[in-house]
């Protein structure tokens, strides 16, 4: 009996590390954020040229992340999160030394790929430590996330407020944050490979278990790459409110899409993933509905933040469905973050060529119509729902030696 309790404390424990790591990472990305105006300027890049920029993180996630699992196999679990994340952490300090469009480019792509492996790496750990706990965590994980992105994003409005020089901000928070980074990896869960297993090929396409649940989640991504991009400008431009109020209609998507990560693994635990990502659509739905036909700024900003409730967790229930998909979990989870990222890199620049041609409304009408696939597609996410057998490290793909 005390062996037991020991692995239970242990799995406890590791969670709470997990959901350190999960912050951390979150608030690399809101540290960065705050300071891409600086950064633009620094570099000395116009408008398109910082667009073009800004589009080689997801190019360098989308080309490491299928390494991730590689890595893991041969390092193990833990040493392999430990240092792709302290890679991450301190990939934060290069876009703020890069002089020029070329090595602003450079930096950015470096910054995605190890921020993409990190993700791959935490996300494969926290899969595991949800089958042990046989309850859902990563609702909250990927709220931990949001959680670290509004803290570093708050140190970085002070920082900017200021008038810090961007280079020594990222110098400071990236020692912080490295070092918060390595302490809670301390107490994730040491996963190693058997010794007769055969190591992940290096780099693989995704198995076709995650390009169906990848496209659930490229549904979920494109509404909030959309949503956050373009709420305000929406408000603003086709509702002709005020600059503030434009601000908080953003302000209150993402203030739902935290609470509903953080409270939503009761909600899968009781009703499962399936049921919970159909609600998801269809809240996510009417919000879009509100969003095209409300004509109105308090029915369009209600609209948003239903949109930002509904489509909160379908991206941590795909990336547990994938960790229960096939024979690969890691190399399933890198397929289905590829995809995600693929879509937040798509979904703005899509939303606004097609206002251009058309206008925001029929844009914001076709995120409507991808909310409504999650209602159809639900189904794919049924390896995700709690009343699926647990699944053991060994039969998983992922054995268990534990150091």
């Amino acid at each position: 009996m005390s062996a037991v309790v020991y692995e239970q404390g242990r799995v406890r424990r590791a969670r709470y590390a997990v959901a350190a790591v999960f912050a951390v990472h979150g608030a690399v990305t809101g540290s960065f954020a705050t300071r891409v105006p600086w950064i633009q300027d620094h570099a000395g890049v116009g408008a398109g040229q910082l667009g073009l920029a800004l589009a080689f993180p997801a190019l360098g996630a989308s080309l490491a992340m299928p390494l991730a699992g590689s890595v893991s196999h041969r390092f193990g679990a833990r040493t392999a999160l430990r240092g792709l994340l302290a890679l991450w952490t301190l990939a934060l300090v290069l876009p703020s030394l890069a002089p020029n469009l070329l090595t602003l480019c450079l930096a950015l792509f470096v910054y995605g790929a190890t921020a993409g492996m990190s993700d791959v790496a935490m996300n494969a750990l926290g899969v595991e430590i949800e089958n042990r706990l046989d309850k859902s965590i990563m609702s909250s994980l990927h709220g931990m996330w949001s959680a670290g992105a509004l803290i570093g994003s708050a140190a970085g409005t002070l920082a900017a407020h200021l008038g810090s020089d961007a280079r020594l901000h990222h110098v400071l928070a990236a020692a912080v944050l490295t070092v918060a980074g390595l302490v809670a990896c301390t107490w994730v869960l040491d996963i190693q490979p058997a010794e007769d297993e055969d190591p992940p090929p290096r780099f693989a396409l995704p198995p076709r278990s995650a390009v169906l649940i990848g496209a659930v989640g490229f549904c979920a991504v494109f509404a909030e790459g959309a949503s956050l991009d373009w709420s305000a400008v929406y408000l603003r431009d086709e509702l002709e409110t005020s600059a503030g109020l434009a601000a908080a209609c953003t302000t209150g998507f993402t203030l739902t899409m935290a609470v509903a990560r953080l409270a939503g693994d009761k909600v899968v635990d009781r009703f499962g993933a399936v049921r919970t990502v159909r609600v998801s659509g269809v809240l996510a739905s009417l919000g879009g509905l509100l969003v095209v036909v409300g004509g109105h700024p308090a029915v369009a900003m209600t609209g948003f933040a239903l949109m930002g409730l509904g489509i909160a967790v379908v991206v941590p229930l795909c990336f547990a469905a994938a960790g229960r998909a096939g024979s690969n979990p890691s190399l399933a989870i890198a397929g289905v973050a590829t995809i995600t990222y693929t879509s937040g890199l798509v979904a703005p620049s899509a939303i606004g060529g097609l206002a251009q041609a058309t206008s925001l409304v029929v844009s914001f009408g076709l995120v409507t119509v991808l909310a409504c696939c999650l209602v159809v597609f639900a189904k794919v996410l049924r390896a995700g729902d709690r009343d699926r057998p647990k699944i053991s490290p060994s039969n998983a793909g992922v054995p268990d030696r534990q150091s």
